[in-house]
């Protein structure tokens, strides 16, 4: 039971950011998407870093299904993804934007995961 209420939890509060990004960043989207994306590449260099944490043993497991299942799944979605490349290849002239915008995503949201285990996988100064 106690995973249940950990992911539960951490979606609650990834789904809760996820809308904090959008009503921040939002104003900002009128041509890239950039409240989809910056919740996204968040997502995932926390998810890179807790995998890393994780395996490593720093993090527990229960840790991981805070953040990793809970909050990046709750504030990183793939509909949201998709939404944001549809909505932007619907409005006239900006379909090479939304390109960019799949693009961008893919490559900046590994990046950002790659970044998070690279971090989180460095040696202990004692």
């Amino acid at each position: 039971m106690v995973p249940v209420i950990l992911i539960f939890l951490g979606g609650g509060l990834g789904a809760i950011l996820r809308e904090l990004f959008m009503l921040m960043l939002g104003r900002y989207s009128s041509v890239f998407p950039i409240d989809i994306f910056a919740a996204n590449i968040l997502a995932s260099f926390l998810l890179g870093l807790t995998f890393a944490l994780t395996q490593s043993k720093v993090a527990s497991a229960n840790l991981n299904l805070f953040i990793a299942t809970g909050l990046c799944g709750g504030m990183s979605t793939f509909s949201s993804f998709v939404y944001g490349s549809y909505s932007e290849m619907l409005r006239p002239g900006l379909m090479l934007a939304s390109i960019f915008y799949i693009i961008a995503s893919l490559v900046v949201g590994f990046a950002a995961a790659w970044i998070g285990v690279r971090i989180a996988s460095r040696p202990s100064q004692p």
